[in-house]
């Protein structure tokens, strides 16, 4: 009978939505509960929540969905926003609001370890280049007490509500802590980043633990699996298992990533190099500070009411929007991916009285497209294909067009919720179920939709491309002055 057939549970907590998803076996989805959370900015540069309040809305998810979908839950999965600082003391309550990982008060700190060559010699250890948004920043920019017993992620924090455990997945733990090469905890760069070794929680040997909560009204006992972070557990969710699959995340990030085989310390420093749970196999991501955000502020600034209605105004411009180009750096933190500047922002160029409300929409765009395109050359080889997944893959007039101006298919899977599906390839794969990564991925993801390059237009892309990054070059010779001036 199929109401006696058990489901997985995956909860994907990101960062302003908690989601609960109900899959049946075969990977199916039955359900999405969710709940909003709140990210507080008590200063512009400022992100934090209240983590009490990012656990009840976990709780809140899981109950709605269990309560809606009554059969029994073989395993509850989780995967979580990354970065950031969750801190708590001795007895595993917070000391803090949680500083997330867009937060953008460390910028002077980064900007210290930049010309002390502390980013330049972490990296080659690390295979990371440090953010404001990232632990070892965080932790320097504010006032770190002895009550303070470990630095967490929200992963963690939830992995430690839910099953008593205090501990660190691996690759929530790459950026900024681990020897990429040993994959462990590294004392040079506790002494680089001039940090205690001591806040540093145990990396877990296993990533199953059982439920020890009845809040969530689930069995105690059940098996509760932490996956990897959710940029991660994300390309995992779009079939994203073996070196040269790349993945691009067209959420509030743009986090492009790429599958490689071998750690690369080597050439100018960016992006992230994250532990992917298998042997032989690292994830070179990029996760960057310009993503649907840029389409909210153009919603705005348009007066229009959807995301839709953009990607409706850009299909009436050409290819190239008549010469607008646009320079989508809008964080109040610039950008750290593929290139780390805190002083970025955003620039239009090239406006004249012939452009109009359509041209504004494709060139914010083609910008974004722009961004994916410099994070997969910034990777170590030009990649097969890329997996996209979030709310951005609603538009086909984006997906097409990133396919077109980085040269490469594009797929989409059926699935709304590829992060948690992400996360039940993977929990499968710990329990059994399937032998690898690969083989759990092949049976739970299924595309939807592929979106091949245009060929016609590749070389008006590649030269459109050399633009934006001259373009680029140019304004940081000025972002800095811009900045302090209020510009």
């Amino acid at each position: 009978m199929v109401q006696d057939e058990p489901v997985v549970v995956c909860v994907d907590a990101g960062t302003t939505v908690i989601k609960a998803v109900v899959f049946d076996s075969a990977g199916r989805e039955l359900l999405v509960t969710h709940r909003d959370t709140e990210v507080r900015h008590p200063r512009r540069e400022h992100a934090e929540q209240d983590m009490h309040e990012v656990w009840a809305a976990v709780v809140a998810t899981v109950n709605e969905a269990v309560r809606r979908v009554p059969r029994p839950v073989r395993l509850l999965a989780l995967t979580a926003q990354g970065d950031g600082a969750w801190l708590v003391d001795r007895d595993h309550r917070p000391v803090r609001p949680a500083v997330l990982w867009n937060d953008g008060r460390a910028a002077d700190v980064v900007r210290r370890w930049r010309a002390d060559g502390v980013l330049d010699e972490a990296y080659r250890i690390n295979g990371s280049l440090t953010n404001a948004g990232l632990p070892n920043a965080i932790l320097r920019a504010i006032e770190v007490d002895e009550s303070t017993h470990a630095v967490l992620t929200c992963g963690s924090w939830l992995f430690l509500r839910l099953t008593g455990t205090l501990g660190i997945e691996k690759s929530e733990a790459s950026a900024p802590w681990l020897d990429i090469r040993t994959g462990e905890y590294s004392d040079a760069l506790m002494d680089l980043y001039g940090l205690p070794r001591r806040l540093l929680p145990p990396i877990l040997e296993s990533q199953v633990h059982e439920l020890t909560t009845a809040e969530l009204g689930l069995p105690l006992g059940t098996p509760v699996v932490l996956a990897p972070y959710d940029i991660v557990t994300t390309a995992l969710g779009t079939g994203t298992t073996v070196a040269g699959q790349a993945t691009c995340i067209l959420g509030t990030t743009l986090c492009t990533e790429t599958l490689v085989d071998a750690p690369d310390t080597s050439g100018e420093p960016s992006g992230l190099t994250l532990d992917f749970g298998v042997p032989g196999l690292l994830m070179r991501s990029f996760p960057t500070l310009a993503g649907t955000g840029v389409i909210d502020w153009l919603v705005g600034l348009l007066g229009l009411t959807s995301h839709a209605e953009v990607s409706e105004l850009a299909s009436q411009a050409p290819p190239g929007a008549d010469g607008l180009r646009v320079l989508p750096y809008l964080s109040p933190a610039g950008e750290r991916a593929p290139f780390l500047d805190p002083a970025a922002s955003g620039l239009v160029t090239g406006m004249m009285f012939g452009h109009g409300r359509s041209h504004l929409a494709r060139a914010t765009l083609e910008g974004l497209a722009h961004v994916i395109r410099d994070c997969l050359q910034a990777a170590p080889h030009r990649p097969v294909e890329l997996g996209l997944c979030g709310g951005g893959t609603a538009s086909a007039l984006w997906c097409q067009l990133i396919a077109d101006v980085c040269g490469v298919p594009a797929v989409c899977t059926e699935d709304t919720q590829v992060g948690a599906k992400g996360a039940m390839v993977f929990a499968s794969t710990v329990l059994g179920d399937y032998p690898d990564l690969s083989a759990a991925a092949a049976a739970l993801v299924r595309e939807r939709h592929r979106f091949l390059p245009d060929e016609t237009v590749r070389e008006f892309h590649d030269r459109e491309h050399a633009e934006f990054l001259a373009t680029r070059e140019l304004a940081a010779t000025r972002w800095a002055d811009w900045r302090s001036s209020g510009v």
